[in-house]
């Protein structure tokens, strides 16, 4: 794992140190050079850092000591090149610290000596800064919004294409050793003459490349760079395979990137790639050869560099979601935003599409997307940003991030102050992400909490907006456009959200929304949905009364041929209603209008039970309420052929009617009515005593109805059939009396004279038909009655009256011939018993002229 540029530098112990001798200590290294790289940087690999704090300047000074010593006694071993090597390498230890890490320092770290120099000044406001970790997918974050600015791109570049800190930082000339009078660092300059030497004199040294690599180290050191990159470019051409070329080939290209030679840099940065990740300078070399690229103006080759880096990301593991190396999370966003410089460049949204179209797909083309648009962005290049979110989810609409960027560019919208394109967007964002959508068949709704809120905002927000304006729409066709867009994204509200707490008051709105536009039989629907189906909440009762009002204004509305279904319907939905809300304030009200409905409807045994319901239970109702229904219960039992329980309803009603009251009249006779009816039955039943009482007994009930004539008559009719004389003598002698111009008076004095005969009274019978046939509207009846009376007359002895009775007979009648002639032959019998023997042949003289 890399060191962090905070860690410090590792310092060999000399084996000389504390194993005995100095010389020992050297012959030991010596004995060391077949495998000279362990003291190189690339030796220090698989060393563990040893941070403790410990003196070594004494065992260096002895061991260099020990390698002079070897050197005088021995110049022409064959250890002698080696010996050389180590001691110039310790000379630089000694000044320098131990070689430098292998591992290139954090990108992060920057460097004042990476600058832009005057005069490649960059629009600083071209791009804006970089996360500073890569962007989570929507699995993991709800996060929607720019990051901030925190740099220009001037500052950008200056950090994040400077040139990278190594093992060992550049250090300037002439920097002064305690002790050293002139001023100059001695030992660099002693290991360089010793490299010198040993290249010079051991050409064929097989360390060679070594050799040269501390030589340009040396020369770093002492900040002669331009000697150093000599040195390094003749080790790259000398040793191609060289174990350092990696390392060479990245200093050589931070030193032509500093100075803007960016072919050359170009070059050098390449050069490592096909080391691959063998090479701990390969992700940088990418970074910094995408750089190269775009200082070129090369974006497809820059981008084709950062795609580079991106994928060696993935092959190698990196978690993009939880980054557990700061440096590699900024140099990871710092490609993106370089990549947003070159894409932009490029054509914007469409470059990016192509690429990849071409390229191929990546798992993190979305994070490409998004830093692009939040480019645009920070350029308050607000339709650039959208489009390019826009972009990413029409080519992907069921990718974990689609929903966000969506959310995102509502956002965008919104932070440019285009209410149109917000509206647009919102409409979007709902259309693709409702609950019904395409999307949910692939994502779990429970995985994504931050979505489904922004959508149940966002439906509401649209049916809202829609309903505010079709209430303030100046035409018809607003009116129309914003019905229809208010009811569609409320009904998508229901169909998402069908179980949140806020559901029935949004569902209110659509049902008021159907209403405003006289959509009774719709908004009617609706509201008896959001009174009964959801569970009990505050707008309940409010909306089952709409519900009956809706249904009503419906009615009114109808063809005559639909009116009696619709009335039905808000029959139910009133019923509905005053079971769910019995105590609501209009509850009587609006049962009172469905009892008179049922009524209507002839639905009557129906209408007296809800009728008995709202005089039972709602007592203290407004008098005409009770009135309304106690007179439904009442003609709806009389049509039911309950007549008791008619002619009380009836009576209920006229205790609630005022006696100057004009319709009172009339529910009198419906009350007479109803007994005359219960009178009837019993007639029908054979019952002729309890006939005559309910007969009887309107005069009682109601004197002043029309019906008691008709039910006095029919009552003295009854008691006839009882042949209760007396009473029937006794009920039709009143009425005759009470009624004297009743039509049925004749029938009555006929009823009168049938008693009186049956009772053996003959005058009174013989009376009573003499009045039938004055009375008589008929010669047959008038001729009947004369012969009737006289016949009871002669039977009761009363010659005269009947000799009356038969003269007014045959006076008027000679019709039939054979009665008028026995008539006659009567009279002159009769004349005969009284002696008058001149009235005798008066009559029979009459009889011979018959004849």
């Amino acid at each position: 794992m890399k060191r962090s540029p905070a860690t410090p530098k590792r310092r060999f112990r000399p084996r000389g140190e504390t194993a005995g001798p100095l010389l020992f200590g050297a012959l030991v290294a010596l004995a060391c050079a077949g495998n000279p790289d362990r003291q190189t940087l690339a030796g220090l690999r698989s060393v563990e850092p040893d941070l403790a704090e410990v003196t070594v300047s004494d065992g260096i000074d002895r061991a260099m000591a020990g390698y002079r010593a070897f050197l005088e006694e021995a110049p022409t071993s064959a250890l002698t090149p080696e010996a050389m090597r180590r001691l110039a390498d310790l000379q630089l230890e000694k000044e320098y610290g131990v070689g430098g890490e292998l591992a290139p320092r954090s990108l992060a770290a920057g460097s004042p000596g990476g600058a832009p120099e005057a005069g490649d000044a960059v629009d600083a406001a071209l791009i804006p800064p970089a996360p500073s970790a890569p962007v989570r997918t929507p699995q993991a974050t709800a996060r929607t919004a720019a990051p901030a600015p925190a740099e220009s791109l001037r500052d950008f570049e200056a950090r994040a294409a400077g040139p990278n800190p190594l093992a060992y930082a550049p250090g300037a000339a002439g920097i002064a050793i305690p002790g050293d009078a002139s001023g100059a660092p001695t030992g660099p300059l002693e290991a360089l003459a010793l490299y010198d030497r040993i290249l010079a004199t051991y050409p064929d040294y097989p360390h060679a490349d070594q050799v040269l690599y501390q030589k340009a180290r040396a020369f770093d050191e002492l900040g002669r760079v331009d000697e150093a990159i000599e040195v390094s470019a003749l080790l790259v051409e000398k040793y191609p395979r060289s174990q350092h070329l990696d390392e060479i080939q990245f200093r050589r290209g931070e030193y032509y990137f500093t100075r803007k030679k960016f072919i050359e840099a170009e070059k050098a940065y390449a050069a490592i790639l096909p080391f691959g990740a063998r090479s701990d300078f390969y992700e940088l070399a990418l970074y910094k050869l995408g750089w190269t690229f775009y200082k070129q103006m090369l974006m497809p080759e820059a981008l084709d560099s950062y795609v580079r880096l991106l994928d060696h990301k993935v092959e190698s593991g990196w978690d993009f979601e939880q980054q557990q190396d700061e440096a590699d999370a900024q140099r990871i966003a710092d490609s993106y935003r370089v990549m947003s410089l070159c894409f932009s460049d490029l054509g914007g949204a469409e470059a990016v599409r192509s690429y990849f179209a071409t390229a191929g797909a990546r798992e993190y083309e979305h994070r490409v997307y998004r830093h692009l648009a939040e480019f645009y962005f920070e350029k308050l290049r607000y339709q650039d940003a959208a489009d390019t979110y826009e972009a990413f989810v029409g080519l992907y609409p069921v990718h974990a991030s689609s929903p966000h960027f969506g959310m995102r560019v509502i956002e965008i919208y919104r932070a440019g102050d285009f209410p149109k394109l917000v509206l647009e967007a919102k409409k979007s964002f709902a259309s693709r992400y409702a609950l019904d959508a395409e999307y949910w068949r692939h994502f779990d709704p429970e995985a994504s909490p931050e979505v489904i809120a922004y959508l149940k905002q966002n439906l509401e927000d649209l049916a809202n907006h829609y309903h505010a304006l079709y209430q303030n729409a100046e035409t018809p066709e607003e009116r129309i456009a914003a019905f229809g867009e208010g009811t569609q994204w409320y009904r998508r509200f229901l169909a998402s959200f069908p179980d949140a707490p806020e559901t029935p008051a949004i569902h209110h709105r659509l049902a008021d929304l159907l209403l405003e536009n006289e959509s009774f039989p719709e908004a009617a629907r609706e509201y008896e949905h959001i009174a009964y189906v959801y569970p009990a909440h505050e707008r309940s009762a409010a909306a089952g009364y709409a519900a009956i009002f809706a249904h009503r204004e419906a009615e009114k509305r109808a063809d005559a041929s639909a009116r009696e279904a619709l009335r039905r319907e808000a029959v139910a939905s009133t019923i509905r209603f005053v079971d769910r809300f019995p105590e609501h304030d209009q509850a009587a009200k609006v049962l009172g209008v469905a009892v008179q409905d049922l009524f209507e409807l002839r639905e009557f045994p129906q209408a007296v039970e809800l009728g008995r319901r709202l005089t039972a239970s709602y007592r203290t109702a407004e008098v005409g309420i009770r009135r309304s229904a106690w007179l439904v219960v009442a003609h709806s039992s009389f049509e039911l052929g309950d007549f008791a329980p008619a002619e009380s309803a009836y009576a209920e009603v006229l205790a609630l009617i005022p006696d100057d009251d004009a319709s009172r009249s009339e529910i009198v006779n419906n009350l007479a009515a109803s007994i005359y009816k219960q009178g009837e039955r019993a007639n029908e039943a054979g019952d002729y005593r309890g006939a005559a009482d309910h007969f009887l007994r309107i005069a009682r009930v109601a004197p002043r109805s029309e019906i008691r004539p008709i039910a006095e008559y029919d009552a003295g009719a009854a008691l006839l059939r009882l042949e209760d004389w007396n009473a029937a003598l006794e009920v039709l002698e009143s009425f005759r009396s009470n009624h004297p111009d009743h039509d049925l008076h004749q029938e009555a004095t006929q009823q009168v004279a049938f008693v009186y005969r049956k009772t053996g009274n003959a005058s009174r019978a013989a009376e009573e038909y003499e009045r039938v046939a004055r009375e008589a509207e008929t010669p047959e009846l008038r001729a009947e009655s004369l012969l009737v009376a006289g016949q009871l007359y002669e039977d009761a002895g009363l010659v005269e009256r009947a000799l009356e009775s038969y003269r007014a007979y045959v006076s008027e009648f000679t019709d039939p011939i054979e009665t008028a002639v026995v008539t006659r032959f009567k009279m002159s019998q009769l004349h005969e018993q009284i002696g008058n023997a001149e009235g005798r042949r008066a009559e029979l003289r009459q009889i011979v002229a018959l004849d």
